[in-house]
């Protein structure tokens, strides 16, 4: 019988010394958030300004949109590998609009509430806030398809640039889904439906769980992983980090996964480019603003096709600039990797894309 080899770290000594700082310690990583202040809030969501001590803002301001179940922990990882912090300190104001937890009075919000109703109205506080000016909109997953159709159906909101990271648009592209559309043929109105119509929500344990299975083949390897890098104090930092990510994530509003469980495993409409938002129909080729696509080339859960084919809606865009980078569906946004490669891009992007005047 052949056993399974089991990886051993080069640094013996290095590893030694991680293993007994975390036993003596609640953990190796620095989870401290960022310094961060409430800039707005109301029952449906929190708008939080980071802002450099050190230096005064010297671009247009940023705005993050979280997607639906993750936490904003996301922008801000732990110290060392925060995107907020290192935007912040390029000199630009960031801000980031949470939604916080889902509860069973929330599960009559549907797309449209995000799309028509919270996400310009977290533009136009960060406009407000910045004095007029006009705001640059980024948004990660979910939370960078809901900036997409928030810029197309409101042209009038004061925008300087756009940029989805993580966001698929062609879902025929996405393994996942093209395994789950034959079950879902079979079994999805007797199952999926009834679920989320009975609790209202989908509860938290299964979003964090249907995340996971996105990317079951790293916590399969994830015992072997920790051997390996064990004299990897900063790798060790990232896991620590990841699972605290992990295990923050909220629940689904009901109507809002019922939308997009028919639009994703039925109609693939995000393709289409056109999209029946409140009664109208909204049309990505009205975005007009410069605009970055961004993918992760090692994403299985928006692998790079199914978010480049964003490129082609993009019609009334001035500019649109693509770009896949190293990592998984969190890892292009924070991973160890993004530090080097993705976030020196979208800054270069955001700089690139300075409005001459406010948006008064």
């Amino acid at each position: 019988m052949f056993g399974i080899p089991v990886p051993v770290p080069r640094d013996l000594p290095r590893a030694f010394e991680n293993v007994c700082a975390r036993l003596g310690s609640n953990g190796l990583a620095d989870l401290r958030p960022t310094p961060s202040e409430v800039v707005d809030s109301t029952d449906e969501r929190t708008i939080r300004r980071f802002r450099s001590a050190d230096r005064a803002a010297t671009g247009a301001p940023l705005l993050l949109v979280t997607p639906l179940a993750a936490t904003s922990v996301a922008f801000d990882l732990r110290r060392g590998c925060s995107v907020v912090e290192y935007l912040m300190e390029t000199g630009r104001d960031v801000y980031v609009v949470d939604y916080g937890p889902v509860n069973f009075q929330d599960r009559t919000r549907g797309f449209q509430h995000w799309v028509d109703d919270v996400i310009p109205d977290a533009v136009r506080v960060v406009s407000d806030d910045a004095g007029g000016a006009l705001v640059h909109l980024a948004g990660w997953s979910l939370g960078g398809i809901f900036a997409v159709y928030a810029a197309a159906a409101h042209p009038e909101l004061p925008l300087a640039s756009l940029t989805p990271i993580a966001s698929p648009f062609d879902l025929r592209q996405v393994p996942l889904f093209a395994t789950l559309r034959p079950l879902d043929r079979l079994f999805g109105p007797y199952t999926v439906a009834p679920l989320y119509k009975a609790l209202g929500n989908i509860p938290a344990p299964l979003t964090s769980l249907g995340f996971k299975a996105a990317s079951a083949d790293k916590y399969l390897t994830r015992p072997f992983t920790v051997l390996a890098n064990l004299d990897d104090r900063d790798h060790l930092e990232q896991l620590e980090a990841v699972d605290r990510f992990m295990n923050s994530m909220y629940a689904y509003p009901g109507r809002t996964f019922g939308q997009l469980y028919h639009v994703v495993m039925r109609s693939n409409e995000f393709a289409t480019g056109h999209m029946e938002i409140g009664g109208r129909r909204v049309s990505l080729s009205e975005i007009d603003v410069p605009t970055m696509v961004i993918a992760g080339a090692g994403d299985g859960l928006a692998p790079v096709k199914a978010v480049h084919h964003l490129t082609e809606l993009l019609t009334g865009a001035p500019s649109v600039r693509f770009g896949a980078f190293p990592g998984g569906h969190l890892g292009v946004l924070t991973g160890r990797a993004a530090r080097d490669t993705m976030w020196p891009a979208l800054a270069d992007f955001l700089a690139r894309s300075e409005p001459d005047i406010t948006a008064q």
